[in-house]
Formats: structure tokens, C-alpha cells, sequence
């Protein structure tokens, strides 16, 4: 099992929940938690830990993103005008290794990190090899010619197992999709309940 499959399910048994809805999660036989003791009975969260846990969790499903980009969106989230937790999904879900994601070229969004990083994707036609890239309405983001035929991106695009969100529209045969506006929270098909409002809370204490 490689380090990426790991940390993935070990993300999903510390948060008690499968956070990206996939039927291999062990969550779905093991609703307990990694390690030694996570078979333990578990305390009460304080106000700070339900704070922390409703951050991690959505860090987590973008792939596990540092705390060092996470901050640098939220502080994005509160300079832009509005809602800053919708201004925070807004922002996660314009990353470059999010929108591969949902566009279905790749089966998780770990892979999709990897597969921007590798430089396995165009925007407007320039190849872009950075996943934290924010993509702005309208632009076309395309698999590169030499990568369409990739076994991961074919298993991708055949699968149910996701719905391409409103948001954007995809093309799988030529292998490209637009991204047509930015998301609200409620927008976005999360497989759980997603609350940025307590990770603004965590930020302003």
C-alpha cells in the first residue's frame, strides 16, 4: 500500500467519517480510530477541538493541504469581499488539483496533486504543473495530449462513482472541461457535512 493510499485512510478513521464517499474507506468496517489506542473510548470534544476537527477535516479532503496554505487561503478568504466561508470553499475549490478532481480526470484528489504536479494537464493551453494554482471562471482545463490514454484517467472518467458538479462542464472524450463559476458551500457535492463557518471561528479566536 503506498504512503499516498495511507495517509488517505488514516485521515478518514481519525475524522470517524469517509470524507470523500468512497466504498473502499475502512471507516465503513472500522468506525474507530487508527493506532494502538483507537479502539479507546473517546472523550467529549471541547469547543477547541470541534473547531480543529471541522479544519482538519476539510484539509483533508483536499488532499491533506499544509497549515502554512491553508492559513495563507483563509487570510485570501477574509481580505476578499463577503461571506469568508464561502470565500474560503470558494478558494479551495479553484485550486488546479481540486478542479482536476472534479472533472473526473482522476479517481481521488491526492492523485489529482500528482498528476498536476507532473504536469499531465493544460489551462488555456498552457501547460500549469502547480496544484494550488487558482482557477478563474471560464478557463479550459484540458488533459495533455500524451496523457489522455493514461489508466488512470481512463478508470476515472468511466466511473460512477461521482457526479461532475454544476459548477463546471466537462468534455471526457476530448478529455477538457470549463470551469463556469465559482461555488457557494452548498454548491459542492461533499460526501459529509462540511462547516468553514467553525473554521473562521478557529482562525478569529
Amino acid at each position: 500500500m503506498t504512503k499516498r493510499i495511507q495517509a488517505k485512510y488514516k485521515i478518514d478513521r481519525r475524522m470517524g467519517e469517509n470524507i470523500w464517499g468512497r466504498p473502499k474507506s475502512p471507516v465503513n468496517s472500522r468506525e474507530y480510530g487508527p493506532g494502538q489506542h483507537g479502539q479507546g473510548r473517546r472523550g467529549k470534544l471541547s469547543d477547541f477541538g470541534i473547531h480543529l476537527r471541522a479544519k482538519q477535516k476539510l484539509k483533508g479532503y483536499y488532499g491533506n493541504i499544509t497549515e502554512k496554505s491553508f492559513r495563507r487561503l483563509y487570510a485570501e478568504a477574509v481580505r476578499l469581499k463577503g461571506d469568508t466561508s464561502e470565500n474560503l470553499i470558494g478558494l479551495l475549490e479553484r485550486r488546479l488539483d481540486a478542479v482536476v478532481y472534479r472533472m473526473k480526470f482522476v479517481p481521488t484528489v491526492f492523485a489529482a496533486r500528482q498528476f498536476v504536479n507532473h504536469g499531465h494537464v493544460t489551462v488555456n493551453g498552457k501547460k500549469v504543473n502547480i496544484a494550488s494554482y487558482q482557477v478563474k471562471v471560464g478557463d479550459v482545463i484540458e488533459v495533455r495530449e500524451k496523457s489522455k490514454q493514461m489508466a488512470l484517467v481512463l478508470e476515472a472518467t468511466a466511473s460512477a462513482e461521482r457526479e461532475i458538479p454544476e459548477y463546471m462542464e466537462v468534455d471526457h472524450k476530448a478529455m477538457k472541461g470549463t470551469f463556469n463559476n465559482i461555488p457557494a458551500l452548498a454548491d459542492v457535492p461533499y460526501p459529509v457535512v462540511m462547516e468553514p463557518n467553525l473554521i473562521v471561528e478557529f482562525y478569529s479566536r
